[in-house]
């Protein structure tokens, strides 16, 4: 992905919280189970957390630096 293009990083910023907002839901139903898999939701949950990191990372890119 080119990190310089402005509408890229938008786009791939969207598909990341959609992502995001999704494992967030499925963290939810599998800890409402109570046979759910404990190692299972920890990776999901780590999962959850690395996009977090992208999505901070990419919205950064897209804030311009100011001279100083």
């Amino acid at each position: 992905m080119d990190t310089t293009n402005p509408a890229e990083v938008s786009q791939k910023v969207a598909e990341l919280k959609l992502e995001h907002r999704e494992l967030d839901e499925a963290i939810a139903r599998l800890v409402a189970d109570l046979d759910a898999d404990e190692v299972a939701i920890k990776r999901l949950k780590k999962r959850k957390l690395w996009l977090k990191d992208c999505i901070s990372r990419l919205e950064s890119a897209l804030i311009p630096d100011e001279p100083a």
